[in-house]
């Protein structure tokens, strides 16, 4: 079932992205050859427990750490080590925050120094994809605006959805119904209402959209080991159009 949020629950939520957005502008502060991936990850504890919330993934099913940091053809849920960033490589952070009982989630990735400009172009798609399928949650649309978007644009560009992974509701569990896949067609799943509050999260891959998981149980990687982005917003919907509620603003901190 589908919760459709009260607008004091969104309101929640909001406080709960905010600290999201706050914690990945600090990690874009951070980011720079030599810093490790354990170092981020504990900056991002850091902050959130500051902000009077606990990081969402630290402890979920069996997850490590606060963070999911994910480098080069590591597409999501890479666990922070001693791995130090590189010039050219890419980096995408994954932070969730919980407070006052919601959740809020939300990934962007990161250029370390000067990347290449393949890796540049996957950056701006995967971030524009985001911003297409926000730009479809709409009430009365079907959630397959939102998929259809993000793979249009990805594909039109030369690069490849991942299947695997998708995007979710949110709000009191960090994983809701419904899903939100990055591909599809635009007259399929769900109409969207009001009060909806979905994690949308475009995954691109540079080359094929085939990948695996790692013996740990967590790190995907792309098949063919090509390069990955991933970003990600918690939106609300509402009668006037799609609310971005992992906005860093007042009261989170930074």
């Amino acid at each position: 079932m589908i919760a459709i949020r009260r607008p004091d629950e969104v309101e929640r939520i909001r406080a709960s992205g905010r600290i999201v957005g706050a914690a990945l502008r600090l990690v874009q502060e951070m980011i720079r050859p030599g810093v490790t991936t354990r170092e981020i990850d504990e900056e991002v504890e850091r902050f959130i427990v500051a902000q009077e919330a606990r990081p969402s993934f630290k402890g979920y099913r069996g997850y490590p750490a606060s963070a999911c940091i994910s480098v080069n053809d590591v597409v999501v849920h890479g666990i922070p080590s001693s791995r130090q960033l590189e010039e050219g490589d890419i980096v995408s952070v994954d932070v969730g925050a919980f407070k006052d009982g919601y959740h809020g989630d939300g990934a962007w990735t990161f250029p370390v120094g000067r990347v290449d400009e393949a890796s540049a172009g996957l950056l701006r798609v995967t971030r524009e994809a985001l911003e297409a399928g926000i730009a479809r949650a709409r009430a009365g649309h079907r959630l397959g605006e939102i998929s259809h978007a993000i793979q249009q644009h990805v594909e039109s560009h030369g690069f490849s959805v991942v299947r695997m992974l998708v995007g979710h509701g949110i709000g009191t569990q960090l994983h809701e119904d419904p899903q939100v896949p990055n591909f599809g067609g635009r007259r399929q799943g769900p109409l969207l209402a009001a009060g909806m509050v979905l994690a949308v999260e475009p995954m691109v891959n540079s080359g094929g959209f085939e990948v695996y998981t790692e013996p740990d149980q967590w790190t995907v990687v792309t098949r063919d080991h090509s390069r990955s982005a991933h970003f990600e917003h918690t939106i609300a919907v509402t009668e006037n159009g799609p609310d971005i509620l992992t906005l860093p603003g007042p009261g989170s901190g930074a």
